[in-house]
Parts: structure tokens; C-alpha cells; sequence
């Protein structure tokens, strides 16, 4: 029945830094649309063919989720990048690597991971995907 997920949904508490940690130093693309009741303009993470739609804590669209919260998701990105190169990326915007290289399993199989987190306390991973 299931085959893919489409988008997620963040609740952030500031706005301004949410996106200029996942467009700045993740490469997410920011948008705009026209979405939520009643049909608002929304924002939205942009990577892969997935999305991240932004709700501002306290201003979500309806509907939602029952206890949106800042700092409440682990969230696991894929990168083809080596993660040497994604760890010195975040250093050079001052994101503290919590964890890692260490090995995981993904939805696939087995991956590398990075861990850090971004400006609402959501863990953020950072996988490659082993041969």
C-alpha cells in the first residue's frame, strides 16, 4: 500500500534559523506554495524529490499534528558525499558533530553516520550508504 515518503513536516520555533540551517549548511533549496486550510502560502525544504514543510510553533497549518514540537524528530539525510567532506562542511558553519562516522543500518542496508543537531535540538543524521 505504502511505497515512499513524500514529505515530513518541522515545527520550529524560529523560522529564520530553521532554513538557514537546512539551505545553508545542509544545500536544501527554499520554496514557497499554496497550501494547509484554509490555502495559505506555506515554506518548504526542498532535496532529492522529497520536501520538508516548515510550521512555525504556535502558527501551524491546519490540519496538524497533535503535539507539534520543536526538537522532536530524528531524522536520518542521505548524502553520496564521503562524510569527511560533510563533517568539514558543517565545521565551517560551527554545527557540532555529536556522534560519528559511526555504522547504522538504513532502510537498505548498511551506513555510515554522522549525527549533529540543528537549531531546535532535532537530531539530525548524516548517512552514506556502504558497498
Amino acid at each position: 500500500m505504502i511505497t515512499a515518503i513524500d514529505h515530513i513536516v518541522l515545527t520550529t520555533a524560529d523560522l529564520a534559523r530553521c532554513v538557514a540551517f537546512y539551505r545553508d549548511v545542509l544545500g536544501m533549496t527554499l520554496e514557497t506554495f499554496i497550501g494547509g486550510t484554509p490555502p495559505l502560502e506555506r515554506l518548504a525544504l526542498k532535496f532529492g524529490s522529497q520536501k520538508i514543510n516548515l510550521h512555525l510553533q504556535g502558527h501551524e497549518f491546519e490540519p496538524k499534528a497533535l503535539r507539534p514540537t520543536p526538537g522532536a524528530l530524528d531524522l536520518c539525510f542521505l548524502t553520496e558525499q564521503p562524510l569527511e567532506a560533510v563533517a568539514a562542511q558543517l565545521r565551517v558553519h560551527r554545527v557540532v558533530i555529536e556522534e560519528g562516522p559511526v555504522a547504522r543500518t538504513g532502510a537498505r542496508g548498511r551506513i555510515s553516520s554522522i549525527y549533529e543537531r540543528d537549531p531546535d535540538r532535532n537530531l539530525v543524521e548524516i548517512a552514506v550508504y556502504q558497498p
